[in-house]
């Protein structure tokens, strides 16, 4: 057994509200530089939906994840390294800027500079971010949200193209009769990474100390194997400096002890960070179990009890600090995934045992139960109201449980039971003994998951360690080094205000061609036959550097 920690997140979807505050201040602080335009390592989606990029979620298109050949080993869908040899200069899995969209700023000079007396209110028109051409706005990051472009494509959602044709029949898109949740997505950190296996560079890698997954900027080559290898599309290709760039969960936050910047700035407050101990001499077992509903008893399997001594005295002997171990056994994260077990993962079939988990949503159950007439303080009643949702559980299946039905169902019936115990426990004093012997919880549990999901503090929803201390002086030292940093780079985040004004002023420049190549200064968006326009990085030895 050998012992490692984990920076996982767990976010509590009731309490979303879509409001991107999470998508704005991550772009502001990571991507609002040249190169990432379409870039959003943290978005939020409206589901049902085709989702950022569209239809991320359909690998037999993608070929993102990792699947299991004839003999039960676990290999890459996009294929072996022979494959992806003969491959490394044409990537056909790999989604086109059409598929992200294309970024857009306006003329505003056009409001301001107007001469008076105009019979017509000036407008200001869209233009492309990447080639600075006139362009109409045809779809966005989230296009599709409050179910705005539902009505267009959501039907094509792949979580409905694979649930049973009567449970997809459940699902309606007219006005009165949708339900939607938002769902916040950033990169998983997985603790079986298929972008870190993909890169031929060996750029990606998976920190020892907190399991974080980052691009090694000197080392990346722009291959972009690990955009196809991601089955989350998670991973983006900068086009100005030709390399691999995704979300760092704002490690020298965590370094620090803080919360991401998404879960500080978070609205309806519902993340949760925290440490989780897990085996890694068993993850590749977890992975690769037969039968993909096994994959999340298989990955909760491999985390380990933080109040086990055993445990605890095997994270030292790997050398883990004290306070990393207190972390692990005081984590949030811990105790919805493991302890109460109504956290799920995105889509464990893709075989990644992703780490950024879900607790699926709730408040339509209790709508939907007043409105059969039936009595949403009754359990009973709620229970049966589960399978007669308007969004079926088995679309949450699809997403958290790889088409486990009952096991979404059972985390909707811990949570519906939960708010049947508390209303009854605050109004009269009762206990329902009978609630908690139904979901095999006791009221002190019960109790505690209530005060963790509705009213936890600051520091009761973030538990997190500072850096290894022996690390601290090689941190201090890089940070105040010239240079040392490894976003104080050309176009990176901590680039200077004079620097950004000069890659400004020479942002697009036109380079001949039969393809009518429009370049930026190292990456070039090109037009291709079929009228679709695609990201393709510059073959210099400028834009391989």
């Amino acid at each position: 057994m050998r012992i490692r920690a984990q920076v996982a997140m767990v976010m509590n979807l009731d309490k979303c509200i879509g409001c991107h505050t999470c998508s704005v201040t991550c772009k502001q602080t990571w991507t609002n530089r040249e190169g990432t335009e379409y870039v959003w390592f943290n978005n939020v989606e409206t589901k049902p939906g085709i989702g950022y990029p569209k239809h991320y979620e359909d690998q037999d298109r993608w070929h993102g994840g990792w699947q299991l050949d004839g003999k039960g080993r676990l290999t890459l869908r996009s294929g072996g390294r022979l494959k992806r040899l003969t491959r490394i200069f044409t990537n056909p899995d790999l989604p086109s800027i059409d598929d992200y969209y294309e970024p857009a700023t306006f003329d505003k000079d056009i409001l301001v500079s107007a001469p008076g007396g105009l019979n017509d209110t000036p407008v200001k028109r869209p233009y492309s971010a990447l080639t600075g051409e006139p362009m109409a706005v045809e779809w966005g990051a989230n296009w599709e949200d409050g179910l705005g472009g539902a009505h267009e494509r959501a039907d094509r959602d792949p979580n409905i193209t694979r649930m049973p044709a009567e449970a997809a029949a459940k699902v309606r898109f007219e006005f009165e009769k949708t339900f939607m949740f938002h769902l916040p997505r950033i990169c998983e950190h997985c603790l079986n990474p298929a972008c870190v296996s993909a890169c031929p560079s060996g750029a990606m890698y998976k920190r020892e100390e907190d399991g974080i997954v980052l691009v090694d900027q000197n080392k990346c080559r722009g291959w972009r194997m690990c955009v196809s290898a991601c089955p989350y599309k998670k991973v983006y290709v900068n086009h100005a400096t030709g390399k691999a760039e995704k979300c760092t969960l704002c490690f020298p936050r965590i370094e620090a002890g803080q919360p991401t910047i998404c879960s500080e700035t978070c609205v309806g407050r519902l993340r949760y960070l925290g440490i989780v101990l897990y085996d890694e001499d068993a993850v590749l077992a977890a992975a690769s179990v037969r039968d993909e509903r096994d994959l999340l008893d298989a990955q909760r399997d491999v985390f380990c009890d933080p109040h086990d001594p055993a445990v605890r005295q095997a994270a030292r002997d790997a050398g883990m600090p004290e306070e990393w171990v207190e972390a692990a056994k005081q984590s949030p994260v811990w105790r919805l995934i493991s302890e109460y077990r109504i956290a799920l993962p995105l889509h464990p079939e893709y075989r990644t045992l992703p780490m950024v988990w879900y607790v699926p949503p709730l408040s339509p159950v209790l709508d939907a139960t007043g409105a059969a007439d039936r009595d949403d303080t009754d359990a009973d009643d709620v229970f049966h109201t589960i399978r007669d949702l308007r969004i079926p559980v088995e679309y949450l299946a699809e997403l958290f449980t790889a088409g486990d039905a009952d096991a979404a169902a059972g985390v909707l019936m811990k949570l519906a039971a939960m708010r049947s115990y508390m209303r009854a426990r605050t109004l009269d004093g009762t206990v329902a003994q009978d609630l908690l012997d139904s979901i095999g919880m006791t009221a002190e549990q019960v109790e505690s998951m209530y005060r963790l999901l509705a009213i936890a503090k600051y520091d009761e929803r973030y538990v997190i360690p500072t850096a290894y201390s022996k690390d601290a002086a090689a941190l201090e030292a890089q940070a105040a080094a010239p240079g040392g940093c490894s976003l104080d780079c050309e176009g990176g985040p901590g680039m200077g205000g004079s620097e950004r004004a000069t890659a400004a002023a020479d942002r697009f420049h036109l380079v001949g061609g039969e393809d009518d190549v429009r370049a930026g200064r190292r990456g070039l968006v090109s037009r291709r036959p079929d009228g679709r326009t695609g990201l393709s990085i510059d073959p210099s030895p400028r834009g391989r550097s």
